[in-house]
């Protein structure tokens, strides 16, 4: 009988030959499966990156994470009520020269009368020169040199509403001329005048940086 045979147990269970059952080890298949998910997670990582690095290099590195501070910021300007005014002269600092390029008679006389009671000082008054006599075709012309462009044709034009403004690099002098053309019917109306010229001095707001994103 082998030694291999239970005691009490006959030739029919008997175990004969030197062949044994083998006893194998269960596979580590839960393993295995879990090192491929790593695995290609770590592929994935590794192709995300690469993809991040081609984007930088390719220009689109703008597309930053919002959390962070963005490089294509824009500017935006904001009030601040701390700019002083720009600094202009008085109407009475200005002297006014009143000429008539319409066919109208009078015209020049009444509105530089006018202005004198507003406040202004009055020039000469006449018709215009050729140059402009009867070639004006809106309500006036506002002339002065290049130094009235920001001072004195800003005030002046307060008093009458859609007159053009130009200047003269080569004029001599501190005076203007309002030169009356065919589409004037009168000077603006005192009220509305005095309130544009009161806005005239008035802080304006001036811009401050600031990023928005």
């Amino acid at each position: 009988m082998s030694m291999l045979t239970p005691p009490g147990m006959g030739g029919k269970y008997r175990i004969t030959g030197d062949t044994y059952p083998r006893m194998r080890r269960p596979r580590r298949r839960g393993r295995l499966a879990l090192l491929g998910v790593a695995g290609i997670a770590v592929l994935g990582m590794i192709g995300w990156g690469a993809l991040q690095l081609v984007g930088i290099f390719s220009g689109g590195g703008d597309k930053a994470s919002a959390a962070g501070p963005r490089a294509d910021c824009a500017t935006r300007a904001t009030p601040s009520a701390t700019a002083a005014a720009p600094a202009l002269p008085k109407p009475g600092r200005i002297t006014v020269n009143v000429l008539n390029a319409t066919p109208t008679s009078g015209l020049a006389k009444k509105t530089a009368d006018e202005l004198k009671k507003r406040g202004f000082k009055i020039g000469d008054v006449g018709n215009a020169t050729e140059e402009y006599d009867k070639k004006v075709k809106g309500t006036g012309i506002l002339l002065g040199p290049a130094s009235a462009q920001d001072t004195s044709l800003p005030v002046l034009a307060t008093q009458l509403a859609g007159a053009e403004r130009r200047t003269d690099a080569g004029r001599k002098g501190t005076d203007v001329d309002l030169i009356i053309g065919t589409g004037f019917k009168n000077l603006t109306a005192k009220a509305a005048a005095d309130k544009a010229l009161a806005d005239l001095t008035k802080p304006k707001p001036a811009p401050t940086g600031k990023q928005s994103c």
